[in-house]
């Protein structure tokens, strides 16, 4: 098999060209994350919105968007909605160094691993991250 390897599955349905992340703004990891995801070579662009801010209720106000503070959510630019594991590994595929990576993590194989990272991250945030003010975050400033 040569060539590009397969898109992961959960990006293979509907050509993506943008996304947006849609992150927890009061969890010390999901803002580190938000800064590393901005450093990395992007194959396909991505926006960085605070889950639950005015900004992601005005793009996205079809979203349940108290679920945005649960788990990670990415979005396509075509309505494509990620979620969990699979919004994690759409992030990485989009990332020029990491695209190899992503693919295998939406193998068979690759999945359980995925899926500890996540749950993972998700009882780290779960112990740092402070409650937004009425449900709705906004990013803090890059780290000094």
């Amino acid at each position: 098999m040569g060539g590009e390897p397969a898109v992961p599955a959960v990006a293979a349905a509907v050509p993506v060209k943008r996304l947006t992340v849609l992150y927890d703004a009061q969890c010390p990891l999901c803002v580190h994350l938000r800064h590393w995801l901005l450093r990395q070579r992007q194959l396909v662009p991505l926006d960085l919105v605070p889950a639950a801010s005015e900004e992601a209720r005005r793009r996205f106000p079809e979203l349940d968007h108290g679920s945005t503070l649960r788990e990670i959510t990415v979005v396509g630019d075509r309505g494509q909605v990620y979620r969990s594991t699979a919004a994690w590994i759409v992030c990485l595929w989009a990332l020029s160094e990491h695209r190899p990576k992503a693919n295998w993590l939406a193998t068979p194989a690759g999945a359980p691993f995925a899926r500890v990272t996540v749950l993972a991250a998700a009882k780290y945030r779960e112990a740092t991250a402070v409650p937004c003010a009425d449900g709705r975050c906004e990013v803090p400033g890059p780290p000094r």
